[in-house]
């Protein structure tokens, strides 16, 4: 054998296993939504009558928004728009925050950090909606274990989000193998019911959507809500992207879960054309009596799967929306020393494991939860056309020709299901919509306050040259050993370093100016992440710039700048942090009340000396107090 058979071979064996590795987190959501989304176009609060043409027209609705949404928008065209590997709304809207003028940035940005937001509300859902209707599924076993689904969803919920803090790493291999499982079962059952009914394969064709719709005219309308159910996961497959790469993500859906859906869904409409009365539950009703117990027990594995996917990514966009400047610091643990993408954020588990448990209480069942389900994905999506299309326009000069059309037929089809989702505000929809605006207005009012914090920082801050000569001219006691000064502004001298200077009259023989910088990008290259600067009498400056998805290490920068050159020692470092007292001021840069929660936000975050991993015994705090 060659070399390079051996290398093809190593090749597509890599590629199998990002596949099946991608089967497993990517698309746990998407994989799920056969358990609900056709009951509820039919059983629902917004459901309608399950006679022939509605099953039909339903059905090829369903084709189509997979179709058109899925395959087109998101898995063509959409995981394009790369940021250095990394996808999902927030990397999208600081790749467009970096390739877009300041005015454009003004109504761009905000879009883009609202949908974020709207993501969490989304991570509340998925888990509550997707283990209760695979819990439901004990009811097609037998009416006596009605009063038992409640506890059950519950106690796996609060199982799952203990288990966060020990990490996916040991189980998350299984993952994929269950999925594959999971996929196979709705294929294999689906065909079945296809067999039993092969006229329901008509429901390919667009006409029977386009008939539905106009039939049923405002009904119609609604129930588009419902079928939006079918694409929720969309959204995962562009934010996980950094972790296994277009085409593994690309190839899974195409060649195995886009077929495996479609097979469920038109076994569940063959099923509904011979039996209309089982809209209650036309997922388990496929199923025959013998398996029914497994597959019970499947669904919930596989519901597991899908909302430990969800909560992942929420860790994941919340540690972006910290090294972006949107969130104040959080704890954020590594659970694996092997997986760079494996964290948990205590904060964010625990404040969804209380929204989801709450949400299963207050809804008590899978069809009441779905109506609440699906506006924030819309709203999700529709910033995502536009920001794409904005992107394929300035960055990547698409001709206009092009971009119009492409942006124009998207938003048409997004607004469709938002507008049918958006009338369910009575029926539950306003949860992820408050979840969605509480939690950009943190974003929002840490950004302000972040932005006017350092303006007043630097209007009092001392420039560098005028520091030093002033130091040259007054020759002062320069003690042994070296500090450390945290300097947010890398071209003026720490408030902290004038502050002790002022008071104590003494410097260090050695100080460093340390500036950790958050590039617009997921990760710095190794050799660029650590910059060291003599900037003379015993004075020096040290850059370190990383990207959103990493997690700055001071100890780690120490240990680069010592390799370039840098003659420090991490043990007999003393590190001086600036500590500041947030004052409102009057006519100031925020509002009263952004002032009092951008303040609780800044007493409530992380400590610099934990989220940076510098050693609390060298630690030295300088408060002050500032005016905002």
């Amino acid at each position: 054998m060659n070399a390079e058979t051996q290398h093809g071979r190593n090749a597509r064996s890599h590629l199998a296993k990002l596949s099946l590795l991608a089967l497993g987190v990517v698309y746990g959501d998407i994989g799920t939504s056969p358990l609900y989304a056709l009951r509820e176009c039919f059983h629902g609060d917004y459901g309608i009558r399950a006679n022939p043409d509605n099953v039909l027209g339903v059905l090829s609705l369903m084709v189509w928004a997979l179709i058109l949404v899925v395959s087109i928008k998101y898995l063509i065209l959409v995981l394009r728009a790369e940021n250095h590997g990394e996808g999902g709304v927030l990397a999208l809207t600081a790749l467009v925050r970096s390739h877009f003028n300041v005015r454009g940035r003004a109504w761009l940005i905000p879009a883009g950090l609202f949908a974020a937001a709207l993501l969490y509300g989304d991570g509340m859902i998925t888990p509550a909606i997707s283990v209760l209707s695979a819990v439901e599924g004990l009811h097609s076993i037998t009416p006596g274990f009605d009063s038992w689904v409640i506890p059950i969803t519950v106690v796996i919920l609060v199982g799952l989000f203990l288990f966060q803090r020990h990490g996916t790493a040991a189980v998350g291999a299984l993952f994929g193998p269950i999925m594959l499982v999971w996929f196979s079962v709705l294929a294999a059952s689906g065909l079945h019911g296809v067999v039993s009914s092969p006229g329901v394969l008509r429901a390919v064709d667009p006409l029977y959507g386009v008939r539905f719709l106009m039939a049923n005219g405002h009904v119609g309308f609604l129930v588009l809500g419902s079928v939006f159910l079918v694409v929720t996961g969309a959204e995962a497959l562009y934010a996980d992207m950094g972790h296994f790469g277009r085409r593994p993500i690309r190839l899974t859906w195409f060649f195995f879960v886009f077929p495996a859906l479609l097979c469920n869904y038109f076994g569940q409409g063959a099923l509904l054309l011979a039996n209309p009365e089982q809209v209650h539950q036309p997922f388990y009703a496929l199923m025959p009596g013998p398996v029914l117990i497994p597959v019970v027990l499947l669904a919930t594995v596989a519901t597991i799967i899908a909302s430990q996917a969800v909560i992942s990514g929420a860790f994941s966009l919340t540690r972006q929306a910290i090294q972006l400047g949107y969130l104040p610091r959080l704890q954020v643990v590594h659970t694996s020393s092997v997986e760079i993408g494996q964290i948990y954020v205590p904060q964010v588990n625990w404040a969804i494991m209380l929204a989801t448990v709450g949400l299963v209480f207050g809804f008590q069942s899978s069809s009441r939860l779905a109506a609440a389900y699906g506006v924030a994905v819309a709203t999700t999506m529709v910033v995502t056309t536009v920001l794409f299309s904005v992107l394929a326009r300035v960055s990547w000069n698409w001709p206009i020709w092009v971009v119009v059309p492409v942006a124009v037929g998207f938003f048409v089809v997004d607004s469709a299901f938002f507008g049918a989702n958006i009338v369910k505000i009575a029926h539950g929809a306003w949860f992820p919509l408050a979840v969605g605006i509480l939690i950009y207005t943190l974003m929002s009012t840490w950004r302000i306050g972040r932005r006017v914090l350092r303006q007043r920082m630097s209007d009092v801050m001392r420039p560098v040259d005028g520091f030093l000569q002033e130091v040259s001219s007054q020759q002062p006691t320069r003690v042994p050993g070296c500090a450390v000064y945290m300097a947010g502004n890398p071209r003026g001298v720490p408030p902290a370093l004038t502050h002790n200077y002022r008071h104590n009259h003494v410097l260090h023989e050695m100080i460093i100016f340390l500036t950790l910088v958050t590039e617009e990008i997921p990760r710095v290259v190794h050799d660029e992440k650590v910059e060291v600067t003599d900037i003379g009498n015993g004075f020096c400056r040290v850059v370190a710039r990383f990207g959103f998805m990493e997690s700055p290490n001071v100890p780690w920068v120490m240990a680069m700048a010592r390799e370039k050159g840098l003659d420090v020692e991490l043990e007999k470092i003393s590190f001086f942090l600036g500590r500041e007292r947030l004052m409102p001021r009057r006519h100031g840069g925020m509002r009263s009340w952004r002032v009092w929660l951008f303040s609780y936000m800044s007493r409530n975050a992380q400590g610099a000396t934990d989220f940076y991993r510098i050693p609390p015994e060298q630690v030295i705090e300088v408060g002050a107090q500032v005016e905002i």
